[in-house]
């Protein structure tokens, strides 16, 4: 499909997703969230790509919410369906094959922090800032803000965000786990760049494996969560990187991973 709301590049095998509305700061509509899914279902059905990098367009925000104009019409059966649309996308996010990475570079704000959560790490520009701030307008967090944060960083800070509407800057967001690095603003991308490169370097299956388990576990209790660990813990001794890897480690010299 044709973006309107996004641009879509592929370089050095890292797909480059930037939600693409400056005048509004980058805020989600539904025609953005159809654009995304699209756009990541490419990038994970790629065998050529090794990870994601989201950001946003201008110099301002990163996405600054949901689009207010498009939420304040809706009923509450339609609001249902948008927050369930919605976390239909970010959900395929989360479980990505290949690893995604938020280049956070301005505010992140209700959706827009929502949507760093849905990805597997977020690296925060120095002037970012994260804040779930729909209690100011008499709405709740909709896209996953009140389960993804608690899971991130614990469940009073959760509250104290969610139930303040505070935004935090990126050094407080980096304390509390919700940021895993502040660079400069200048530094943003190669910083995101040089942490997929090290990631593609590694054996492909066993980076795909580790997702699948963590993403999972997640929602297991602990004992069901290491039962799936050992399965794929188990799994990955029948593929050639594990063979090649070892094999590797034994002769002492650089492994060299197909993945497969």
């Amino acid at each position: 499909m044709s973006y309107k709301n996004i641009l879509f590049e592929i370089k050095n095998k890292i797909v480059y997703i930037t939600i693409n509305r400056p005048d509004k700061l980058n805020a989600l509509n539904s025609e953005t969230f159809t654009e995304l899914h699209d756009a990541f279902t490419k990038a994970n059905e790629d065998i050529g790509v090794v990870g994601v990098i989201l950001t946003g367009s201008g110099e301002k925000a990163f996405v600054a919410g949901a689009d207010i104009t498009e939420l304040a019409v809706q009923t509450p059966v339609t609001a249902k369906e948008f927050a369930l649309r919605s976390e239909v996308v970010l959900c395929y996010i989360e479980r990505m094959s290949k690893p995604v990475i938020a280049a956070v570079n301005g505010f992140a704000l209700g959706g827009g922090c929502e949507l760093t959560m849905a990805c597997h790490m977020r690296v925060a520009s120095e002037n970012a800032k994260f804040g779930q701030p729909e209690v100011n307008l008499g709405l709740i967090a909709g896209n996953g803000g009140t389960q993804r944060l608690p899971r991130l960083v614990g469940k009073g800070r959760a509250i104290e965000l969610l139930c303040t509407g505070d935004m935090i800057s990126a050094e407080e967001a980096y304390r509390i786990g919700l940021a895993n690095k502040i660079t400069k603003k200048e530094e943003l991308i190669s910083t995101c760049e040089k942490i997929l490169s090290t990631i593609a370097s590694k054996a492909p299956v066993a980076v795909k494996l580790t997702l699948e388990a963590v993403q999972s576990g997640m929602e297991m209790t602990l004992a069901e969560g290491l039962n799936f660990e050992a399965n794929l813990f188990g799994l990955v001794f029948s593929t050639d990187d594990m063979k090649e890897g070892t094999k590797a480690f034994i002769e002492k010299r650089k492994a060299e991973f197909k993945g497969k």
